[in-house]
């Protein structure tokens, strides 16, 4: 089998590898002699249960882990000094597995893969997930213009140009690529693939909840979710239904979730705020009856897919979502399967409350938010559209190495 590698800051025993990771792993081992590297959280690792676990799913499908461990501080030199330690050990597998292929997830490590791919001509695909720059300025974190900024762009500009695949989550991001850099994209296909998720794990409950509960999933302090709408949401269902209670799933601080959400404590004992590890979410979604999402809009949300909403659909739930974020509004609609918040006002608030409630009244609405998942983010698509895309990096590796390979017979 050709050896790849796949190169991923984050960690595959987070939620977000377990659920956008290892699945298309998985399948593409059939194919491929696969190199895993990943970046793991000490409160992830000091699990040995889920270690162990990913050590045998590893194995079963003959994946080499590389498991290190991620440092988030001091911030930018933790990075930096990550980042170069990154471009030594992709470099030293590449000579070692003789690798063929590299799959960066998001940005620092297709900056890392471009710069192997300078030393030893090995192709990357820049799977690019969001656009990046423009959620760091969105979340606060980086200011449009400085030098942080410019040197993010250039590197996107550079792994744009000399990518052999880009992975774009939705088409609204395509448009926006080609406007920005039209140059570097001439000719260049990008294969559009949305954040898929394991259905096989995520399905509907055998039976529905005895009482409504408003679920959320995933982190809120990023900087990327509205809190102000989802304290607004709970107020607004709290008022008009005194059985509805409330949980929120994440992994971050529950007493600054609960700050944000219920400041003066109105709701209380309502609200629950908990974590739960990723092979207990798909029982912790059969406890809710609907799934709240509200993130940041505009240009950093172009090339957005949410991960938790191919889940929540996944398990048979209807969302409550806000426009402007990848293709989210445009699937709910289409499909009906939630409803759409126009607006932070008490007004659209109450009105997307009526529009639950008639919708959470149609007995084929659960089974419409399944097949509305399997017909969007069926995982076994996903993977096969990775594989056609690394079978095109690989043939085209082939056909540029060719004439060099001839001239010297």
């Amino acid at each position: 089998m050709t050896p790849t590698l796949y190169l991923t800051r984050n960690g595959l025993l987070e939620p977000l590898g377990q659920s956008q990771v290892i699945p298309y792993l998985r399948g593409l081992s059939s194919e491929y002699a696969i190199t895993l590297i990943t970046y793991e959280k000490a409160e992830d690792w000091a699990d040995e249960e889920a270690v162990a676990h990913a050590w045998a799913d590893c194995e079963a499908h003959g994946i080499t882990w590389l498991p290190q461990v991620f440092r988030p501080h001091p911030k930018v030199v933790a990075p930096a000094l990550s980042m170069v330690r990154m471009v030594w050990l992709v470099h030293r597998e590449v000579r070692r597995r003789g690798i063929r292929l590299i799959h960066a997830r998001s940005y620092i490590p297709a900056a890392v893969s471009l710069l192997v791919h300078r030393v030893t001509g090995v192709p990357f695909i820049f799977d690019m997930r969001a656009l990046w720059p423009e959620e760091l300025i969105t979340a606060g974190r980086l200011r449009r213009g400085g030098w942080m900024h410019r040197f993010i762009t250039a590197a996107e500009r550079a792994c744009l140009k000399h990518a052999a695949g880009i992975v774009s989550l939705t088409e609204a991001a395509v448009g926006h690529l080609r406007r920005t850099y039209p140059d570097e994209l001439r000719d260049k296909e990008i294969t559009v693939i949305p954040t898929c998720a394991d259905l096989d794990r995520f399905r509907p409950a055998q039976n529905a909840p005895a009482r409504l509960v408003h679920g959320c999933i995933g982190t809120l302090l990023s900087g990327w979710f509205k809190t102000d709408w989802l304290q607004a949401w709970i107020g607004t269902a709290a008022e008009h239904d005194p059985a509805a209670r409330f949980e929120i799933l994440t992994r971050d601080d529950p007493q600054a979730v609960r700050a944000q959400i219920d400041p003066q404590g109105e709701i209380g004992e309502r609200l629950t705020i908990a974590s739960r590890r990723s092979a207990e979410m798909p029982a912790a979604l059969h406890a809710h009856t609907v799934s709240i999402m509200f993130f940041t809009d505009g240009l950093s949300k172009l090339g957005s897919s949410p991960t938790r909403m191919a889940e929540v659909l996944g398990s048979g739930l209807p969302v409550v979502a806000n426009r402007g974020v990848g293709d989210v509004a445009k699937i709910v609609e289409e499909h009906r399967v939630g409803v759409i918040v126009e607006d932070l006002s008490k007004e659209a608030m109450y009105e997307a409350f009526d529009a639950l409630r008639d919708l959470e009244t149609d007995p084929a609405l659960a089974a419409r938010c399944r097949d509305t998942a399997l017909a969007v983010f069926s995982l076994d698509a996903g993977t096969e559209r990775y594989s056609e895309l690394y079978r095109a990096c690989l043939a085209d590796q082939r056909a540029q190495a060719a004439p060099s390979n001839s001239s010297g017979r």
